[in-house]
């Protein structure tokens, strides 16, 4: 008996905390899916666009309008050595693949500094006659000139002269003088 009334308490109890919860029933799931979301209100008027990003500052080196050698003195710039010789094999005025390479190179800053003016001097070893070297001299000048007119500079900018043997590089008296006293050489006159 004692049994029946502890199950009777337990259903009481069980019934009170029932009836105290309101009665409510778990909530469900939807066999259909989830309920669909309310749509949005409608917006007639568009976003304003973003501001425009700040513009990236130009750094000195890489704006166009400043240039290493826009302002000096033909004098200045030769010293510099910007422009650099070409050099000829003994007894002849053929522009060789090295010689190549440095007149594509002196062509692209002449492109660059379109005002600048040259003189291309001829040089020979001083071996052979005064005579001999200042024609061979002349032909180096001119090989050098014509070259670089065939990458685009203008025959209007380039003057020739021939000094011989008069001014050697090097004042040496062996063959590692007078291979750099075979030369064409380009010396800046005027800057326009």
């Amino acid at each position: 008996m004692r049994h029946a009334v502890s199950r009777l308490t337990i259903a009481a109890v069980v019934l009170a905390i029932t009836a105290a919860c309101g009665g409510k029933k778990p909530p469900t799931t939807n066999p259909n899916g989830p309920a669909p979301f309310p749509a949005p209100p409608v917006n007639t008027t568009p976003p304003p666009p973003p501001p425009p990003p700040d513009p990236l500052p130009v750094p000195p080196e890489v704006n166009p309008t400043t240039r290493p050698y826009d302002n000096l003195a033909p004098d200045d710039i030769n010293k510099q050595s910007i422009l650099k010789p070409v050099f000829f094999a003994y007894d002849s005025d053929e522009i060789d693949e090295a010689a190549r390479k440095t007149l594509e190179a002196n062509a692209q800053i002449l492109k660059d500094y379109r005002t600048w003016v040259l003189t291309v001097e001829g040089h020979c070893d001083e071996r052979g006659t005064p005579e001999y070297n200042l024609s061979l001299g002349d032909r180096r000048a001119l090989a050098a000139k014509n070259y670089l007119q065939t990458l685009g500079i203008n025959a209007d900018r380039l003057k020739t002269v021939s000094y011989g043997k008069e001014f050697p590089f090097n004042p040496g008296h062996d063959e590692s003088a007078w291979t750099q006293n075979r030369r064409a050489q380009f010396m800046v006159t005027t800057t326009k």
